[in-house]
C-alpha cells in the first residue's frame, strides 16, 4: 500500500465539509443546526490540536468577576491552567487560559461577522493577570499578555463570490478589539487578518485543513499563556453569594 499525504489532507477537509453539509440538511431547527455545526468544528480541534490545547463551548470569566458571552469554540490551555469550572453542563474558563475564540455558524454574511466580532470582543475586554515566573536560577518577568485570536467558522457564504469585497469590508470595519484574525468558509476558502493590517482571502478547495494548519501555526507563535494569579480569583471565596 502506498501512502499519500495529499490524500490524507484532502480527506480531512472532505470529512469536515460533509459533516457540516449533513448537519445543514438533516436538521430543520436553526438552533439544532447550529449546535451540530459547532460540534463538528469542536471535534476537529479536539482531535487534531496538540494535547496542550483543548477546545470547548464555554463562557470565560476574569478575576474581577466579569463574564464573556457564551462562545461556541474556545481554544484554551490545559497544561498550565489550574482550574476549569464545570457547572450544570456548562464550562467556565479563566481568561488567562484562553488562546482563541470562534463562532460557528451555518453561513457567513455581514450580520454574522458583526455578531462574531461582538462575541470575540466580550472575551478580549476581560481582565487577565500575569505573574512573574519562578525558576531554578531566579525569576522571569511576568509574561506580556498574548493576543487572543478570534474568528468565524461556517460552511457556506451568503455572498457571491463566497469570498470577496463584501467580506473584506465587513472584516475591515473594526476597532481592533473585535478584529477577526482568521476563519474558514468550508465551501469556499479561508480568510485572515495579515501583518499589514489588512484582510486576506484565500479561495481554495480544501479550506478546513488549511484553517487547522494556520491556527496551529499561530498558536505556536503565541507560545504559552501567562502565569495566572490564582489568589486574585480566591478573593471571591469570602464574598457572599447574592440570591
Amino acid at each position: 500500500m502506498s501512502w499519500s499525504i495529499q490524500t490524507l489532507l484532502s480527506e480531512l477537509h472532505d470529512d469536515i465539509q460533509e459533516q457540516l453539509s449533513r448537519a445543514r440538511k438533516a436538521f430543520g431547527h436553526p438552533g439544532t443546526k447550529g449546535d451540530a455545526s459547532e460540534a463538528v468544528w469542536l471535534e476537529l480541534l479536539q482531535t487534531y490540536l496538540p494535547q496542550r490545547y483543548q477546545a470547548a463551548s464555554a463562557h470565560v470569566v476574569d478575576s474581577t468577576g466579569a463574564f464573556s458571552d457564551q462562545i461556541d469554540v474556545v481554544v484554551f490551555d490545559r497544561q498550565y491552567s489550574p482550574f476549569i469550572f464545570k457547572f450544570q453542563g456548562q464550562t467556565v474558563i479563566p481568561a488567562e487560559s484562553v488562546y482563541a475564540v470562534f463562532e460557528a455558524k451555518q453561513s457567513i454574511n455581514a450580520d454574522q461577522v458583526a455578531y462574531a466580532k461582538e462575541k470575540v470582543a466580550s472575551v478580549r475586554r476581560l481582565h487577565r493577570t500575569s505573574l512573574p515566573i519562578p525558576h531554578a536560577g531566579g525569576t522571569y518577568p511576568a509574561k506580556p499578555l498574548q493576543h487572543i485570536l478570534g474568528g468565524l467558522l461556517t460552511l457556506e457564504s451568503d455572498w457571491t463570490p463566497g469570498l470577496g469585497d463584501p467580506l473584506v469590508k465587513a472584516l475591515t470595519n473594526s476597532d481592533g478589539s473585535d478584529r477577526l484574525d482568521l476563519g474558514c468558509v468550508a465551501a469556499h476558502g479561508t480568510f485572515a487578518w495579515g501583518a499589514e493590517d489588512c484582510a486576506s482571502l484565500q479561495p481554495m478547495s480544501k479550506p478546513a485543513t488549511a484553517f487547522l494548519f494556520e491556527l496551529i501555526a499561530r498558536l505556536q507563535e503565541s507560545a504559552t499563556v501567562p502565569m495566572i494569579d490564582i489568589r486574585a480569583y480566591a478573593q471571591w471565596l469570602d464574598v457572599e453569594v447574592s440570591e
